[in-house]
């Protein structure tokens, strides 16, 4: 007895989500090597910059937990981008602090990020990427913006970084 195939009725969202998801953070990830950074290094100081933050709170908007969070914070002290400092406004919490080297770092890999990003959008025609990217941020921001309850769903929604 043969079995039925079902018909797809629609395009595989999952798999085009997927696959240019990680074909684009493969692209990031060899861009931003050339300048000895990781994704994560480049969220860390970009944010490191921003406001003065922990590094739990660091962590929490580059959704890496505790011990990912900490080995790229080692990484970027090794390599003399940031410090762990006492807080200014609470002596017992430590904040990283972005060095010198660090911003000037951060400003080489906000261009290279978004030398990235300009190469994918710029496949698109001018109306085709103004509609993608206003759907990605609906879904992003409305349907798509909390997993679902249970079904394996332990990653928290990563804060989006403009």
């Amino acid at each position: 007895m043969t079995a039925l195939v079902p018909s797809r009725t629609a395009p595989d969202l999952s798999y085009l989500l997927d696959h240019t998801s990680h074909v684009l953070r493969t692209r990031m990830a060899a861009a931003l090597a050339e300048i000895g950074l990781t994704a994560r290094m480049h969220c860390v100081l970009v944010h490191a910059l921003e406001a003065e933050r922990t590094q739990i709170q660091l962590a929490e908007l580059g959704d890496m937990d505790k011990t990912t969070m900490v080995v790229t914070v080692d990484a970027l002290e090794k390599a003399g981008l940031a410090e762990r400092r006492p807080s200014s406004t609470d002596r017992r919490a430590r904040i990283i602090a972005v060095t010198g080297r660090g911003a000037e770092t951060a400003r080489r890999s906000q261009e290279i990020v978004d030398a990235v990003h300009e190469a994918v959008l710029g496949t698109l025609p001018d109306t085709e990427r103004e509609v993608l990217l206003r759907a990605l941020e609906r879904l992003a921001t409305g349907h798509l913006a909390e997993p679902a309850e249970g079904a394996g769903a332990n990653r928290r929604p990563r804060e989006r970084h403009k």
